[in-house]
């Protein structure tokens, strides 16, 4: 048996995995939904559909409709988002106390995620994370997004880091397809934002976490 690769540090996908951002994207959905006269979403059906971004937050709640017309209430959707994107979205319970152990640890840790910069910073900075984190790539910061490993590369590249010594958690199967295809050790969150038809057992990760605390023991095993 191979000897576990010695870890230097940790990258995190944001929505789902990092921060529990279900409340603020499920308000701003049923705010255009009402703009638009029609009812609220079921919030635990949308909360499970909020890791496919705007525009999967649209189908859900809209249906089928002409591209312009999709593309156009994505638009007001993260028009209406950028106004409240810290109103009631914090970490996951527990992963305060996983990103203080990685700290203490002098394990650096990032984040790689396919939300646009222009809502990721600003969304940080205010949870006062932004300083804290080795590095973060957005949705835009590459040509490239998950599941391409191209933003994990390059998030090894600004830590200075070879993609073996990091681990890249992530609550969506493109993130442990973009975890492994870089080359790095993957744990899915199974505490995330999971599409009822999903199963994260078929993602093919090396780990499960079903807590973020859980992530601590984990990480100990390759100190």
């Amino acid at each position: 048996m191979q000897p576990l690769p010695q870890l230097s540090a940790v990258l995190f996908d944001l929505d789902g995995t990092l921060l529990d951002t279900a409340p603020d994207m499920i308000a701003t959905l049923d705010q255009l939904l009402a703009e638009e006269s029609r009812p609220p979403i079921d919030y635990e059906y949308g909360r499970a559909h909020v890791s496919n971004g705007a525009l999967g937050l649209i189908d859900i709640a809209f249906g089928e409709l002409e591209e312009a017309h999709r593309l156009s209430l994505r638009d007001r959707y993260l028009k209406l988002y950028e106004t409240q994107l810290a109103r009631l979205t914090t970490t996951f319970d527990g992963m305060d106390i996983v990103l203080e152990h990685l700290e203490q640890a002098n394990i650096l840790w990032g984040i790689v995620t396919n939300k646009p910069a222009y809502l990721t910073e600003p969304l940080l900075e205010t949870l006062g994370l932004l300083s804290r984190s080795a590095c973060i790539v957005s949705g835009d910061t590459l040509p490239e997004r998950k599941p391409h490993p191209r933003p994990l590369l390059y998030a090894s590249e600004m830590i200075g880091l070879e993609p073996a010594s990091a681990m890249y958690v992530g609550d969506a199967n493109r993130d442990i397809e973009a975890g492994r295809a870089a080359g790095m050790t993957t744990a899915a969150a199974t505490y995330g934002f999971i599409m009822p038809d999903d199963d994260p057992g078929n993602w093919q990760a090396d780990h499960y976490v079903d807590h973020p605390v859980d992530i601590i023991p984990l990480v100990k095993r390759y100190a």
